[in-house]
C-alpha cells in the first residue's frame, strides 16, 4: 500500500525566503511553485543535489486554472501538511492594481484552492508585512481588504493610497493578515489553522537591491531596529517552521511580527 506523504507546498519558492523555507523542511518532501519553470527546475535542482525530496511546478498565482492544476499536482503526490504562501511583489513595481492582485487578491485564490486539500494538523501560513502594521484599523476599507475579489473592491482601496504603489503594498498586506481571520473558522472546521507571518527587512535580493538604490533610507532603518541589524531569510524560515509544526498547534487566525522590533519605532517616527 503506497504512504501517503505530508506535502509541504512552497509558493514563491524560487524566492530568497522560499528557498530558505524550504531549507528548513529538510526530512519533508516539498513541493516548490514559482512564476517560470525554468526557474522552478534550477531551484528544484539545487535542493534536489542537497539531498531534498523536492519538486515543482510553475504556476501563475493569479489564473485560477493554473491554481487548478497546482491543486492536481498537490493531490496527486499526497495529503498536504502547510501551504507557505511567500510568493508576492514589492511596491517597487509601479502599479497599484498589479500590487493589489498579487499580492492581495492571488492570497484569497490560494487560500480558497488550498481548502479543498486541507485536512486535520494542516497549516496555511501566509506571508504578510511589517509594514501592514503602519496601516490602522477602517471599516471601510477593511471590508474591502477582506473580500478583495469583490467589484468594488480595489476601488475602494485605492481611494485611500494615494496613488502610492508602496502604500498600497501596504494595504495589500494587511489584507493578508485579515483573511487569517475570515478563515480561521472555516479552515478550523477541518482542524486546521490559518496563519500570518510579517517580516522586517529581510536580505533576499529584493531588499538588497532597495539598499543599494536607497541606501541611507535603508540604514535609517537598520539604525533604528533595537537588534540593530537586517533579517536574514532564516529568520523567517524558522519562525514558519515552528508554525507548522504540531508545537504550534494551538496558534491561528493571528499574525506573528518578526521584524527586529523596528516597526514600533518606525511608527513613533511618523
Amino acid at each position: 500500500m503506497k504512504v501517503q506523504k505530508n506535502m509541504i507546498v512552497i509558493t514563491g519558492g524560487v524566492g530568497g525566503i522560499g528557498q530558505a523555507c524550504a531549507r528548513a523542511f529538510k526530512n519533508q518532501p516539498i513541493i516548490i511553485t514559482d512564476y517560470l519553470q525554468e526557474k522552478v527546475d534550477e531551484t528544484v535542482e539545487i535542493l534536489s543535489e542537497e539531498g531534498f525530496d523536492v519538486s515543482g511546478i510553475a504556476c501563475d498565482i493569479t489564473d485560477k486554472n493554473d491554481i487548478d492544476k497546482l491543486i492536481e499536482y498537490v493531490a496527486d503526490k499526497g495529503s498536504l501538511k502547510t501551504l507557505i504562501h511567500t510568493a508576492g511583489i514589492s511596491g517597487a513595481v509601479k502599479n497599484l492594481k498589479k500590487v493589489y492582485t498579487i499580492d492581495l487578491i492571488a492570497t484569497e485564490l490560494l487560500v480558497d484552492a488550498f481548502y479543498k486539500l486541507a485536512v486535520k494538523d494542516s497549516a496555511a501560513i501566509l506571508i504578510s508585512s511589517m509594514m501592514a502594521h503602519t496601516v490602522p484599523a477602517n471599516k471601510e476599507y477593511d471590508e474591502a481588504l477582506t473580500n478583495p475579489q469583490a467589484p468594488e473592491s480595489f476601488d475602494i482601496v485605492s481611494r485611500f493610497v494615494n496613488n502610492d504603489s508602496d502604500m498600497m503594498y501596504n494595504f495589500a498586506k494587511r489584507g493578508v493578515q485579515l483573511l487569517t481571520h475570515k478563515n480561521a473558522d472555516k479552515w478550523g472546521g477541518k482542524g486546521a489553522r490559518i496563519v500570518s507571518v510579517s517580516p522586517g527587512v529581510i536580505e533576499t535580493p529584493m531588499a538588497l537591491k532597495a539598499a543599494e538604490e536607497h541606501p541611507d533610507h535603508m540604514e535609517k532603518i537598520r539604525q533604528a531596529t533595537p537588534l540593530k541589524r537586517n533579517g536574514k531569510p532564516e529568520d523567517i524560515a524558522d519562525v514558519v517552521y515552528f508554525l507548522a509544526s504540531d508545537a504550534a498547534r494551538f496558534i491561528t487566525s493571528t499574525d506573528i511580527l518578526v521584524d527586529g522590533g523596528v516597526v514600533h519605532n518606525i511608527k513613533k517616527m511618523g
